[in-house]
């Protein structure tokens, strides 16, 4: 766990903690849903909409059947105040771009009044000197900056309608603005996406990361839902693929054990209130209730919740999410 987490856990919270690994180890050796905790992890989303139409997002290339917008404010507090008492971080992220809600720094506000490690991830695009200034003074303690190139013609080949150079510039007023301000917070992370049009600027964007000052890079490997037309994404180097690519049956590395830990940790919540076992749940097939009409820790220990757990314990392969389901193959700089 990050160090900095460690000011984030109360007593509560630290007891909380050990009873949710205690369920969750019990679960995997009895074969049976025990869940005697609440969540640690919180996944909320800003918003669904988004700026650019990256090839594999449904909320970038369309393909998505949800309806578009932003998650409200009132509702977003509602759920806060019911799980506070638990959570310790939070990532203010799930589809779309988080800065396209204008409410976007009052929930990284109200989060980290109440005590909650604030995370979020985004495109780059509304790094603007005044959003690095709100972003700092809002609380936010981590950020997540997709890089996936480091020339134009490359990074636009998956970022549909994005301008590295304006990310990159953005980059630039977040660092310049921490050492103004002098705060360490956010940490700043680059993320990329290792694809094969990209991955021989590996050693480019490790050069970059480096200029550019900020905390850590991740090359991370990409998660495909469309073989058809886009397995060419994958890339040819071994260890940053997901996938092995046997004629052209792609099956992902990593073997599907039955048990998910997310499941007993992570609360997901989509900007329309409706929780979902996992955030590979893009779709929200798998809701097992809407905090509009109902407290979010009763769903988490909800009938609907424990039908979920239950079939990862029996057969996790036959849940669909969970076939194409990895942390990815990251590799740290």
């Amino acid at each position: 766990m990050n160090i900095s987490l460690f000011k984030y856990i109360s007593l509560k919270k630290l007891i909380n903690l050990f009873k949710i690994y205690l369920g969750y180890y019990l679960s995997i050796i009895l074969k049976k849903v025990i869940v005697l905790g609440y969540p640690f992890s919180l996944t909320t989303e800003p918003s669904n909409n988004c700026n650019l139409h990256c090839l594999e997002c449904p909320s970038g290339n369309d393909s998505s059947k949800r309806i578009k917008g932003n998650i409200d404010f009132e509702l977003y507090k509602n759920i806060i105040d019911d799980v506070k008492d638990y959570i310790i971080y939070q990532m203010i992220y799930f589809q779309g771009e988080p800065f396209l809600n204008p409410e976007f720094f009052n929930l990284i506000k109200y989060a980290d009044n109440n005590n909650i490690y604030t995370s979020t991830s985004t495109n780059g695009h509304f790094l603007s000197p005044k959003n690095c200034e709100n972003i700092v003074k809002c609380g936010l303690k981590k950020i997540i900056i997709s890089v996936d190139g480091t020339t134009q013609e490359t990074y636009e080949k998956y970022r549909i309608g994005g301008n590295l150079e304006k990310v990159i510039e953005g980059i630039k007023n977040l660092v310049l603005t921490k050492q103004q301000l002098e705060s360490k917070y956010p940490i700043a992370h680059i993320q990329f996406l290792v694809l094969k049009h990209n991955e021989h600027q590996i050693r480019e964007i490790k050069s970059l990361a480096k200029s550019l000052g900020v905390n850590k890079l991740e090359l991370k490997s990409a998660q495909i839902e469309n073989f058809k037309e886009n397995s060419d994404l994958i890339p040819t180097l071994e260890k940053f693929s997901r996938y092995n690519n046997k004629e052209n049956d792609f099956k992902i590395k990593s073997k599907l054990l039955n048990r998910c830990f997310r499941t007993w940790s992570t609360l997901v919540v989509s900007r329309e209130g409706t929780i979902v076992p996992c955030c590979f749940d893009k779709e929200l097939q798998y809701s097992v209730g809407n905090v509009v009409n109902n407290s979010a820790l009763k769903i988490w220990k909800s009938k609907e919740f424990a039908g979920f757990r239950k079939n990862i314990l029996l057969n996790r392969g036959k849940t669909p999410i969970c076939r194409n389901c990895t942390e990815g193959l990251r590799i740290k700089y």
